[in-house]
């Protein structure tokens, strides 16, 4: 059986994107619930942007240092399959968590194996993004992919990072993660998505999967 690579587009603010991100296949949408993120939904729009998402279509809620109590709350009230975690949360965090938790990991040469295992059985995935001084994701920068060969991440890797569908190719046969995240690279402005682009990762993760081309 050939293994296909899961697709997620974080930053979703628009209700027509949701639509025709569900239609192309996306595996997931993410929601941003920090405030100072320019990609920021609140949680009353995303209850009516979700309501008729499919339920196999993953709902994503992303989160910095928020307070678990405000984290289940959201969960709950926006019908969240996921959550992301983009601070310094540690791994005891999560078990306050009431569904899946996927930790985001921001890479530097100097990221330590140890502390990407302190989160083993704490959560479900681990999510490698670009570091960038004062920013907890969406940067459109890649990082140095072959850092990731000195971890060993006791989870499912989803990467992350200035990916889109000029570079996606080179990020899954590098690599092989369990899912991509994408955002900024895929969009037209912050939170509006140029479903084009969309489309057409969507094809180029597909042709991989296939081992066409390669």
């Amino acid at each position: 059986m050939t293994a296909r690579t899961r697709i997620k587009v974080c930053g979703m603010t628009q209700k027509a994107d949701v639509e025709l991100a569900v239609q192309f296949g996306i595996d997931a949408l993410g929601f941003i619930f920090v405030k100072e993120s320019p990609r920021y939904i609140s949680p009353e729009k995303v209850r009516k942007i979700a309501a008729d998402v499919p339920p196999f279509v993953h709902r994503v809620g992303v989160f910095k240092n928020e307070d678990p109590a405000i984290v289940h709350e959201i969960v709950q009230y926006c019908g969240l399959s996921v959550v992301q975690l983009h601070g310094s949360e540690p791994p005891e965090y999560s078990e306050t968590i009431s569904c899946r938790v996927v930790k985001s990991f921001r890479v530097q040469a100097d990221t330590a194996p140890e502390f990407i295992e302190s989160y083993r059985g704490a959560v479900d995935g681990f999510l490698f993004d670009t570091y960038q001084k004062g920013a907890a994701g969406g940067t459109g920068k890649t990082f140095d992919w072959q850092i990731l060969r000195k971890f060993s991440p006791p989870g499912p890797i989803i990467l992350a990072g200035g990916i889109g569908p000029d570079n996606v190719r080179e990020a899954l046969l590098e690599v092989k993660p369990f899912a991509v995240d994408v955002n900024s690279k895929v969009e037209i402005e912050p939170g509006i998505k140029d479903m084009e682009k969309i489309k057409a990762l969507i094809e180029e993760v597909r042709k991989v999967d296939l081992g066409l081309g390669e």
